[in-house]
């Protein structure tokens, strides 16, 4: 921007902000002299604004600085004509409300950050934007979210609470109009910041997955706080248990928890104490401070989902990592192997991994595939098409066909719900390949192959009684189909869909008695199975 075009915008927003004062003191709301007493108390220019309900839209004017604020009063106020005005000398750089966040002030890890006039929120959207570019983030929209400390509440009930005490016989004043009229800080800090976002973002906000967030703190002001409400030494006891009982928890999370839960017990036992009781807690009006507010910059966007159906072409693969007495069972993951690949382009902080059922270790997933999801948290930019089949090339292409994938696309969340809601109502078919302990007669195929929806119970099988709860399970067989293999009296290929969560290996063989019945019942003789593939996850998803 030129410095001529600097200048007109400059003029245009001081005549913005005249425009606004000349309005609120053509209405005489609120009275000069209550506006003179809220800035000798420390109420900065855009708090006395919202609180009053005039003109919201002075929050967003960039040129309405308390020095201007004064300049207009000594042209309009009478009682200021005398003399330099009572008020001028109140520290605008903090706020006895809002700490100064709607002016902004604040301080970064750095330091305090000095503004000037305009360039206030000027240096905070630059803040933001060189935070963007320095994470990565590729972005076509924002959401911007505001968490300011719970004091901030409690500092304008306090300021509501003393113009009640002190103007409350005056007939302008109206003890409802702060809750009909008020816009709160965090409104007031939006309609601030988002036009200045916009403009150096070159994006709109709005409902988007990728989300700005400005958190705001002042420790010494809310340990004060906390001090004064009632129950805090109870609340700050077991604080103190739970931190000395759980010492291997990460720190930072740590300090965000303790800040989440103090701000939750702060607005709770606000709005469970009566006006009554609050004046005789706290001072009216609030004191002024002269420390601004930490304001720590974060992003985050909304989890996207990668769908698709794996095939796994080895019996020494496991779905998802598998370690037993810090030893790897297997060669690799399903899991590990897609994530690989999909977290190299879409640069998320985490990951999630979603399927449609699992199959043991030893067991081929074949046919058509299973579905699955990938949850990838937090990604700095949302794969295209393009790069969708990328990962698909790279993962079909490797030397060690250990898995395929098929149909890979980005998906919305829906599908995570209707890949749950299914799951129970699938079939699923088989092929396994099993001994039995003498050979089968015709009538013993015939007696397998003219089965149809047969019910069978199932108590939890031995194998995994370790890690799920005993429990005993009906489930149905649809159809079956047996033939011979080749060259062998004692070795049958068996073909069978069934509905989904049933044991295959202990249908075969009984579990001893835990299944019934059971092949092995069934023909009334000894059965075991060699091998099992799954042919075939019957869901129309991801197909």
């Amino acid at each position: 921007m030129t410095a001529t075009n600097a200048a007109a915008a400059a003029a245009e927003s001081d005549a913005e902000a005249r425009s606004i004062l000349e309005r609120a003191a053509a209405a005489s709301f609120p009275p000069l002299h209550a506006v003179h007493h809220l800035l000798s108390v420390g109420v900065c220019v855009r708090c006395i604004f919202r609180m009053f309900g005039a003109f919201s839209h002075a929050c967003s004017c960039a040129s309405l600085t308390v020095s201007f604020f004064h300049s207009f009063l000594e042209e309009h106020d009478d009682s200021a004509k005398g003399g330099p005005c009572s008020c001028l000398s109140t520290d605008e750089s903090c706020c006895s409300i809002c700490f100064g966040i709607l002016l902004p002030t604040c301080h970064q890890d750095e330091g305090v950050v000095p503004f000037d006039d305009i360039s206030r929120i000027d240096i905070i959207t630059s803040m933001v934007s060189q935070a963007i570019q320095r994470e990565g983030y590729q972005i076509d929209g924002f959401s911007l979210e505001i968490s300011l400390p719970a004091v901030v509440a409690a500092n304008e009930r306090a300021i509501r609470l003393y113009m009640k005490e002190k103007y409350g016989s005056e007939n302008w004043f109206k003890d409802e109009m702060f809750s009909q009229q008020t816009m709160s800080a965090k409104e007031g800090l939006r309609l601030l910041i988002a036009p200045s976002l916009e403009k150096q973002l070159g994006v709109k906000h709005g409902n988007n997955s990728f989300r700005i967030r400005l958190t705001y703190t002042h420790d010494d002001a809310s340990l004060k706080l906390k001090s004064l409400l009632p129950n805090d030494s109870n609340r700050k006891r077991k604080a103190e248990s739970r931190e000395g009982n759980d010492t291997r928890r990460n720190s930072t999370y740590d300090d965000k928890q303790t800040l989440s839960e103090a701000d939750s017990f702060i607005h709770k036992s606000l709005q469970g104490i009566q006006d009554k009781e609050f004046c005789s807690l706290f001072k009216l009006p609030p004191e002024k401070v002269s420390k601004p507010c930490h304001l720590v910059i974060s992003f985050l966007r909304s989890p996207i989902y990668i769908g698709g159906r794996y095939l796994k072409l080895s019996r020494n693969v496991s779905q998802s990592c598998w370690i037993i007495d810090d030893e790897r069972m297997g060669e690799a993951s399903v899991e590990e192997i897609i994530k690989e690949s999909v977290c190299a382009i879409s640069r998320g902080d985490g990951y999630k991994f979603h399927a449609a059922g699992r199959e043991d270790i030893d067991v081929r997933m074949l046919g058509s595939g299973r579905p699955f999801l990938i949850e990838v948290l937090n990604v700095r930019s949302i794969p295209s098409a393009i790069e969708i089949q990328q990962i698909s090339d790279k993962i079909n292409s490797s030397e060690k066909k250990h898995v395929r994938i098929r149909n890979l696309k980005l998906v919305d969340n829906e599908i995570w719900a209707m890949m749950r809601e299914g799951e129970a109502e699938k079939q699923k078919q088989y092929a396994a390949l099993i001994w039995t302990s003498s050979p089968l007669t015709d009538d013993d195929l015939q007696k397998i192959s003219v089965i149809n929806d047969m019910e069978i119970v199932q108590n939890t099988p031995i194998r995994v009684l370790h890690r799920r709860s005993p429990l005993e399970r009906k489930r149905i067989i649809h159809w079956m189909e047996i033939e011979k293999v080749e060259g062998s009296s004692n070795y049958y290929l068996l073909h069978l869909c069934t509905q989904a969560g049933t044991y295959i290996k202990e249908f075969v063989h009984g579990d001893l008695g835990r299944t019934n019945p059971s092949i092995g019942s069934m023909l009334r003789c000894r059965a075991e199975i060699l091998q099992l593939d799954v042919t075939d996850v019957k869901m129309d998803l991801l197909q």
